[in-house]
This record gives C-alpha cells, structure tokens and sequence, in this order.
C-alpha cells in the first residue's frame, strides 16, 4: 500500500450516533450500482444487524458484488440461518482470526480487526467507530452508546477502496479477484466533490504499527489554542499523556471527555489513575455521564480533526487493527467543535483535583507501576505473536461474476 498523504478537495460529513449512521449507510447500500465492501468490528444478529443483512442481501440480489468481512472475537454468534442467508443472496462473508473456545471462553482477544469501514461504488465511504449493533441507537436503553462516524466522498475515497481491497486481496487464499481490482483501481482517483483535506491512516502489526498515534502526538505538539480528545477507552502510552501535559503548561485548553458511565468499570479505573497527573498539568476532564461513551474523535484548534475506530488504550494502539480519517477543514472542525461542547455542557460532570483526595502511599506506588506500565506496554506488546491475518469464507458463495465489454457476465475464481 502507498505511504500516507494528504487527498485534498473531499466532502465529509460529520455522523453522531446509530440514528444518523444506519439509515445513510443502508440506504448508500441499496443505492450501490457495482460493489460494496464492509468491515466492521461487531455486528449481532439484533435489529440493526438485520438491517444490514437485508440492505447487503438487497444489493447482492440485483448483481452487485458485496464483500463482508467481519472479526472472529467481535461477532462470535451468528447463527447458521443467518449467515447461510447472506451467502445464498450472494454476499461473501469473511472471518477476521475466527477462532475455537477453550471452556467457554473466546481465546482470539488479541490483535483483533477493530476496524469499521464501508466503500460503496469505489466513491463513497464510511468510516468511524460504531459497529452493527442495536446498543447504537438511543432506544436500546440507558446503555445506549454514544458514537462518531463519517461519511466521505472524494480523492480520499480512492485510497480507502484500495486499502479494503487489499485487506482481501492478503488475507485469504482464492483472493485473485480482488488483487486484479487492486491492480485495476491502482492509479484510479475520485473527482473532487468539496474542500476538506483528508488523510486516512491505519494501525497494523507490520508496517504502520504506531501510525494513529504519531498523528495524535503531532498534532498535539501543533495545538497553539485549543484541544479536545473524546475517547472511550483512554490509557494512552507515556509519551502521548506528556505531550497533553505539555499542551496545557504552554496555555492551551486542553479537554478530555471520557466515560462516566462505562459499558466495563475497569476503563473508568484505568483512566482514573491518571487523573492528578493530568489535572496537575492544567488539562481538564469531563466524564461524560448520560450513557455509555464509544466516541474516538479529537479536534485541534479550528482545522484539525479525527474520527475513527481507534482507542487510546494499550489494545488499540499497540495490538488491533485500526483506521482514522484526519480531516483539515474548518467547516468540519467547526462542526465537530459544536457537538463536542454540547456534550460537555449538558452532558459532563468536570473531575476537579479537590474532589480526587489526598495522596497517599498506596497511591504514591499504584502511579509508580501505572507509570512504568504506560512507558513501556508499547514494547511489550511486540512480543505476542504477530500471526499473518486469516480471513476465513463464513458461508460458500458463488464467485464473482465481471461483466465483458458486450455487457455479457464471466464467471471468474471464486474470492
């Protein structure tokens, strides 16, 4: 794959939550006229998960070529009925690293694929953190999660379509198909539809292994005015903790609004062993208390943002496979600035130092540990395994099918 770069004259669209995800992505699914490729960390076989089944089985029907590709650790459960229902209509499902149970228990946790994409056409994507799953959307409860997408049109759309064919192309045997499409798009670029500056950037366990959290760190180096990160997962390696420390001490408001209200108590206690280290520094926080955060965006000053599928926590910076768009826009950012501040006011408590209490010995040697843990869980991390990805077909399908210059249909190697 090509080095990362800056696509300029790109339209993006800022997406919050299921309620404005879902129907865009399938309505842009029915509407796909040759191919669609989705990839995403969860999907259950609820409500928002039929929607899906039925949009990918709708296209699939009316010959357009759809790919699925789903993780073995993150969508576990579905049922034969409707897996095998996809595959009839013609979608091909893919398993990122299925793996078997070991008494019950789900042994493929790490170097998960964590990303969440959809290409439609070659010319329109999504890209974000909220996975197929009805705890997206506001009606599931008090544990509804709260969550960014966007949706993408332009230059960039190019480089996102040959990276989710390539993503095929490598990880399973039979894959032909898809490295000739990959050959094909190789010097294709989308007309400009707007004027946002995109580059989209990926974590892997190879090449791009700390590529999310250089642009974190850089940008943060850049901040002259204003920062906000919002992050679910937030336990972030030592060097990007004191660039925020840093931020704060040369004037910058620094904001980070994590969970309040966690979907796993554990995320909260990790974040909160940082606290006095960063409130000491100036940057203030805010738990964000309504529901459930699964938010990964950030935003510097008035051009620079980011949305994706990435944490900041050892997993997602050190082990899963991730994707981020970083947009250059002021409209964007402008947007995104909005819906962050709303959040913090009529939805965050701010964490002040008094309410922490005092130091003590045992905290004095909990930081101690946290401390040495951050500066070093990147190196550690290296030592697992490192395994070539596996993409495992769920169901038997039909290969693709190419149509010739006469407009006939060729069948070609299955995918």
């Amino acid at each position: 794959m090509s080095e990362r770069r800056w696509y300029p004259g790109n339209q993006v669209e800022l997406l919050e939550n299921g309620e404005a995800f879902f129907p865009r992505v399938f309505e842009a699914i029915r509407a796909a006229e040759r191919e669609v490729i989705v990839e995403t960390f969860i999907l259950f076989e609820d409500k928002i998960g039929r929607g899906l089944h039925a949009a990918l089985c709708d296209a699939a029907r009316k010959g357009v070529k759809v790919d699925l590709m789903i993780d073995g650790f993150g969508s576990p459960d579905l049922s034969a009925d409707f897996l095998d229902s996809l595959g009839q209509a013609g979608v091909r499902v893919r398993v990122f690293d299925p793996g078997t149970r070991f008494l019950g228990q789900r042994l493929n946790v790490f170097r998960r694929m964590h990303r969440k994409i959809v290409v439609i056409d070659g010319q329109r994507a999504f890209v974000g953190g909220i996975n197929y799953s009805a705890d997206h959307v506001m009606d599931f409860g008090p544990k509804a999660k709260q969550d960014y997408a966007v949706e993408l049109t332009g230059p960039v759309v190019s480089e996102i379509h040959r990276f989710v064919l390539h993503a095929i192309a490598v990880g399973g045997k039979g894959a032909g198909w898809f490295r000739r499409r990959l050959r094909r798009t190789a010097d294709v670029e989308n007309a400009p539809t707007g004027q946002a500056e995109v580059m989209f950037v990926t974590r892997d366990n190879r090449r791009h292994t700390t590529d999310i959290e250089r642009h974190y760190r850089a940008a943060i180096r850049t901040a002259r005015h204003r920062l906000v990160i919002a992050n679910a997962y937030f336990f972030p390696g030592y060097r990007l903790i004191k660039e925020l420390r840093r931020a704060a001490r040369r004037g910058v408001d620094v904001r980070l609004i994590l969970q309040g209200e966690p979907d796993m108590p554990i995320v909260k206690t990790a974040a909160s062993m940082l606290y006095h280290h960063l409130l000491h520094a100036g940057v203030r926080i805010y738990e964000y208390c309504e529901r459930p955060l699964h938010g990964k965006v950030a935003l510097v000053d008035d051009r620079w943002s980011t949305v994706g599928s990435s944490n900041l926590d050892p997993l997602s910076l050190s082990l899963n496979l991730e994707a981020n768009v970083i947009i250059r826009d002021a409209d964007f950012n402008r947007v995104l600035t909005e819906r962050l501040d709303h959040l913090m006011r009529h939805s965050c408590k701010q964490v002040e130092a008094d309410t922490l209490g005092e130091w003590s010995g045992w905290r004095l040697v909990r930081s101690f540990f946290v401390f040495h843990f951050m500066r070093w869980y990147p190196s550690w991390a290296g030592w697992l395994p490192r395994h070539a990805p596996r993409l495992k077909p769920a169901v038997p399908t039909e290969p693709p099918r190419e149509r010739g210059h006469d407009g006939s249909v060729a069948q070609t190697d299955a995918a």
